[in-house]
């Protein structure tokens, strides 16, 4: 029997890869002799440039960047198709886990130091770069990105903005004079998670916001300081992008990248599945795993990891099955009219600290609770 192993990371407890060696031992300890495929899963987020660069064989090389609490970081590039295109972690460089002591400040993170990482890339002559944008701690527009590529957003008075989300509401003009020559050289394919826009009630603050910190008294003032900034790009780059799926991916990054960089929005996972071939890798496969920390609503509306996996594997009709840390309203909409169910993790009252902490063993049990259901089936 071959089972394929395709999940996502547990954001703050688990990579992909330790998730696997759990899922493989489990799978065998309850099925015995059994073909196991492992297939490291990303959708822009942490674990992207593994999941590029590990099938291609490529490099990877760390810089130090700022971070998004203007905090030095060590973040990575990974390098493929023979040093010619760059791949870069958002969360590598303004991630949600690199905020010190976990103190979420939404109006002072700034995505400054992915900026770098893209001049970075630049400066070494690279033209084509791919840029996962998950797991971003910032609702800053995308604006300290753009500063530290050369443009330059200024006040009402003239003064140039730092660039993080207290000056969304701020910015009056933009000035692109300075802006990397080389960006109108380069290909940019940004690989995203989420097809939001960026403002409304599906766009980056009230639908990622309180993730990132953003308190019920400070949503409507990030959202209007949204609404002026994107008001001031959209003019002065004459291009309108608030409403393009996407642009409200990592607090807005999504939509600077399209506006300044002219860069391309894909899903990021249909960017990974083709890359690893993973039409071919389910052929004569009994089922798929897949996971992700949290499945809701959002998780099958906005295209993540086992979605995007499970529109693959249903027009070959092969189940899939779905571990994850918690299940949130409307994650039942995942096996309506598909062959496929979920299995949480967490089995009793806990803080999510504590399921963090334990996830290695909670991830065990659930997974043999998982395969034993299946093998049940199996039997029946």
């Amino acid at each position: 029997m071959k089972i394929v192993f395709a999940p996502d990371s547990f954001k703050g407890s688990l990579s992909s890869l330790e998730i696997i060696d759990v899922l493989n031992d489990s799978a065998k300890r309850i099925f015995g002799k059994v073909e196991t495929v492992p297939v490291p899963m990303a959708d822009g987020g942490e674990g992207t440039i593994d999941a590029l660069t590990v099938p291609a064989g490529g490099t990877k090389e760390t810089f130090t960047v700022t971070g998004p609490m203007n905090n030095p970081v060590e973040a990575v590039i990974g390098y493929i198709h023979e040093g010619r295109t760059a791949v870069i972690e958002m969360a590598q460089a303004s991630g949600l886990s690199l905020i010190p002591g976990g103190r979420k400040e939404p109006l002072a993170a700034t995505s400054y130091g992915t900026g770098e990482l893209i001049r970075k890339a630049l400066d070494k002559g690279i033209r084509s770069i791919i840029i996962g944008i998950g797991g971003s701690a910032t609702n800053d527009g995308g604006m300290g990105a753009m500063r530290a590529l050369g443009a330059r957003f200024l006040d009402a008075s003239g003064k140039e903005l730092k660039g993080s989300g207290s000056d969304l509401e701020l910015v009056r003009r933009i000035d692109i004079s300075g802006l990397n020559p080389a960006v109108s050289e380069c290909d940019i394919t940004v690989i995203c998670d989420v097809s939001n826009p960026l403002l409304g009630k599906d766009g980056a603050t009230y639908i990622y916001g309180p993730q990132k910190g953003v308190t019920p008294e400070l949503l409507d003032r990030l959202e209007k300081g949204m609404s002026n900034y994107i008001k001031v790009v959209e003019n002065t780059l004459g291009k309108t992008i608030a409403n393009v799926p996407g642009a409200g991916a990592a607090g807005g990054m999504g939509a600077a990248l399209m506006a300044f960089l002219n860069a391309g929005l894909k899903p990021g996972i249909d960017v990974v599945l083709d890359a690893v071939n993973f039409d071919e890798l389910i052929d004569g496969a009994a089922f798929v795993v897949t996971g992700e920390g949290n499945i809701d609503e959002q998780s099958v509306r906005f295209g993540k990891v086992p979605s995007g996996i499970m529109k693959r594997c249903t027009p070959k009709q092969v189940p899939v099955a779905v571990i994850s840390g918690g299940m949130g309203k409307g994650a039942e909409l995942f096996w309506q009219n598909n062959l496929g169910s979920i299995m949480t993790t967490v089995n009793g009252i806990m803080t999510l600290d504590e399921a963090i902490a334990n996830s290695r063993e909670l991830l065990k049990n659930g997974a043999d609770r998982m395969f034993l259901l299946i093998k049940i089936g199996m039997s029946i």
